[in-house]
């Protein structure tokens, strides 16, 4: 049997939650990690249809590339749609995961599955990704708090060095304390001056994982004001070569046109695709690609020298600022850029977790469709 804790650790290994950016809500967003999960659905965005589906199919987690829960809110009612979605998924026990951009900036991510779709060579980020900043937490607990304190870090995200888990350092001391005023210490008296066996625990956290890892120490910690240091860590000094990051360009095996790069793209992912920014004769060797909305990584696919920029959509003034450039835009629309990522995630899953059924929404559809001028226009 596995657990929500399981299939966040391979979710975590497919899409290492450090390359997503800065802007995104990404991990677990709902949901116990200690719960038992047989059934895991995959899908581009949860909508009342798919939340329909997962309590139909009686799934125990939902993997959504889109998070639910992207903005700040103040409080989740059935007032709104979101709210009424969130409501019926914890009702019944439904967890919520999303990787988002950090599945799109993976290795193997869906801007790697678009250009191996494609058949580019030489393909790398258009914006390679950074060692992510990490965290030392030194937190000193009672040692009848070691193990629950160390557990709850590590579900949390805590203690993953290069290919390790769950990675600490202990060592035994004394702490003294001495309550003032309303104090009320869970060992000993206010009043005076305590000294209490305690082990201080060190573990390494992300800047992604900070705020929830020390959420997660105060939550099971006794005391009722934990001893909590944060230290930033200097970033590694040697250097560090990373094949993920924003985005990908690559050179096709062959020079297309632009007519024809758009045709092969239409049956790539099977849509209707809108070339604009050139001549449909243009000769195309250089594509860069951006899966979903794509505008703010234009300039710097132009700076590298794309002759082309496939993404799923993209606003009027970056295709006049791409046809400024000479530079062909292809945009396939954002449902049929990414969902095709999100039926692999789900064949990657069940490789993964063999105990788990896994299946990619089948209720889900592209909310937008191209509709064929069938009559001529009355020129009376």
């Amino acid at each position: 049997m596995s657990l929500v804790q399981d299939v966040v650790e391979v979710l975590n290994t497919i899409a290492p939650l450090h390359l997503a950016e800065s802007w995104d809500n990404v991990g677990l967003l709902l949901g116990d990690f200690n719960a038992p999960v047989h059934h895991i659905m995959t899908c581009l965005t949860i909508t009342p249809e798919v939340v329909e589906e997962a309590v139909r199919e009686k799934a125990d987690m939902i993997v959504t590339h889109h998070p639910l829960l992207f903005k700040p809110v103040q409080r989740i009612t059935d007032k709104t749609n979101e709210g009424r979605m969130l409501l019926k998924l914890a009702a019944n026990n439904i967890a919520i995961y999303s990787a988002h951009t950090a599945y799109d900036n993976a290795i193997d991510g869906i801007n790697d599955q678009l250009a191996n779709g494609l058949g580019l060579l030489e393909v790398r980020p258009l914006s390679p990704a950074t060692a992510p900043a990490s965290f030392k937490i030194v937190v000193f607990v009672p040692e009848t708090d070691l193990v629950k304190v160390s557990e709850a870090a590590f579900q949390a995200g805590a203690g993953v060095i290069g290919n390790y888990e769950q990675c600490s350092y202990r060592s035994a001391g004394t702490g003294t304390f001495f309550g003032i005023g309303e104090a009320n210490p869970t060992i000993g008296l206010a009043d005076r001056r305590e000294e209490v066996s305690e082990h201080r625990l060190e573990v390494l956290s992300s800047q992604t994982n900070l705020s929830t890892v020390l959420a997660a120490i105060q939550r099971v910690h006794s005391y009722e004001t934990p001893a909590i240091d944060v230290y930033p860590l200097h970033p590694q000094t040697q250097a560090i070569t990373y094949d993920a990051g924003s985005g990908r360009i690559g050179k096709l095996p062959a020079p297309l046109q632009s007519q024809a790069l758009a045709e092969q793209i239409a049956h790539l992912l099977k849509t209707p695709v809108l070339l604009t920014g050139d001549h449909p004769n243009k000769m195309i060797n250089t594509v860069a690609i951006v899966c979903g909305a794509g505008g703010s990584l234009l300039s710097q696919a132009i700076q590298a020298g794309a002759d082309a920029f496939l993404t799923g959509e993209i606003r009027f003034h970056d295709e006049l600022a791409a046809q400024s450039a000479g530079v062909a835009v292809l945009a396939a629309g954002h449902y049929s850029t990414e969902r095709p990522g999100m039926e692999e995630l789900a064949r990657r899953l069940a490789q993964s977790l063999p105990s788990c059924k896994v299946w990619a929404s089948y209720a889900e559809q592209n909310p937008a469709r191209w509709i064929p001028m069938t009559t001529k226009a009355r020129s009376d």
